[in-house]
């Protein structure tokens, strides 16, 4: 073989050689390029699946406190934002729970941006090795029910209390002045006084169970405005003679709305007994109504204490009395108000309270009017 030829297959071997290198660069680059990380933990079969139907707050962690998942409702209710956990509490239960496998339930308060902060039960478990399942329920309603049940026996106890209390001693007392005639009627009219204010808490509780209940009107009908507020103002007329308050109606006539006549009639006495009772002698308390679009307004005008700014949020819960210390001699039992609210709640209404303070107050019931009835001028 000639020198020149020898040369030549050379220098191809070469070329062949330093061609196979470069190829098989290129094919390693590419491996990497789309190869699978290694150290990504893959969720187990079905679990995606599970979270995307879950209408609780679900989410997955991994080894480096990542969420790698989270259901929908996780996401709205602001337990994950992007890939990290925002509560503390519920991260420290997740580390626990990885470090020795043990599921672990607890209940947690998560505050808010805006807003009384939630209660939420939240139950971790091991999902696999390197990864955590939390699933998170709102509690906060449910809490916020129990708290108000628990403040309702403890104030109907307090409350009922206070005239069984004072009949005892009534009673008591009578027996001590048998013998003196003056003595013995005195008592008994208190008695009398007591009872009354006893027979109605325990008959406004019960209208106040009944309306909690969310329960829809049994048999609607139409009801007439002006017979239910004559009604309302006969049964406190007495009350206001005998202070010398004025009770005065005025309005359009002729409006009605519908609903449960019982219901209204006992809104609209609560709302002018209790004008009657926080107005001063020499008085006058006003009863007007308007239509207002496809509402009635039922309102109620006093000269009365009127109620403080800073109060005025609070005077329809439940045994809440502007004056405490006033209410023994009004005979007010501080359930009035939360009645007018579930009555206004439970036909579709609302009911508004203007005030100022040593002037007087003006409550507004607004109910739905019947769709047949037109505007009067």
């Amino acid at each position: 073989m000639s020198p020149t030829t020898q040369a030549f297959l050379a220098a191809l071997i070469g070329a062949v050689v330093a061609g196979g290198a470069v190829l098989a660069w290129h094919v390693s680059e590419r491996q990497q390029d789309t190869g699978t990380p290694q150290d990504e933990p893959a969720l187990p079969t079905g679990i995606a699946t599970v979270l995307s139907v879950l209408r609780s707050s679900a989410l997955v962690v991994n080894d480096d406190d990542e969420v790698v998942k989270a259901s929908a409702p996780a996401l709205a209710f602001g337990i994950v934002r992007g890939h990290r956990l925002m509560s503390a509490e519920l991260s420290d239960l997740v580390q626990q729970v990885r470090r020795d496998g043990q599921i672990r339930e607890t209940e947690l308060t998560m505050p808010r941006p805006s807003g009384p902060p939630r209660t939420v039960t939240a139950r971790v478990a091991p999902l696999s090795s390197r990864l955590v399942l939390a699933l998170v329920e709102d509690r906060t309603r449910e809490r916020r029910v129990e708290a108000v049940r628990r403040d309702f026996v403890a104030n109907v106890s307090h409350e009922l209390k206070t005239p069984v209390g004072a009949i005892k001693l009534l009673a008591e007392a009578v027996a001590d002045a048998s013998g003196d005639p003056e003595a013995v009627e005195r008592f008994a009219r208190r008695m009398l006084t007591e009872s009354d204010r006893l027979s109605r808490m325990v008959q406004q509780i019960i209208e106040l169970s009944r309306l909690q209940g969310d329960e829809p009107l049994e048999t609607p009908a139409v009801v007439d405005i002006d017979d239910v507020i004559k009604r309302s103002v006969d049964i406190t007329v007495m009350d206001a003679t005998n202070r010398h308050i004025s009770v005065v109606t005025g309005g359009t006539p002729g409006l009605t709305v519908f609903g449960n006549e019982e219901q209204v009639a006992a809104a609209i006495t609560n709302l002018v007994a209790n004008a009657v009772a926080y107005s001063g002698e020499d008085s006058t308390v006003l009863v007007s109504t308007k239509p207002n679009e496809d509402m009635v307004d039922i309102s109620v005008v006093d000269q009365g204490i009127g109620i403080p700014n800073d109060e005025l949020d609070r005077i329809f819960e439940r045994f809440y009395r502007i004056d405490p210390a006033r209410h023994r001699s009004t005979g007010g039992t501080g359930l009035g108000l939360s009645i007018v609210k579930h009555v206004a709640a439970t036909h579709g209404g609302d009911v508004r309270v203007w005030s100022l303070e040593g002037q007087g107050s003006t409550f507004t019931l607004s109910l739905p009017r019947t769709q047949q009835e037109e505007f009067t001028s």
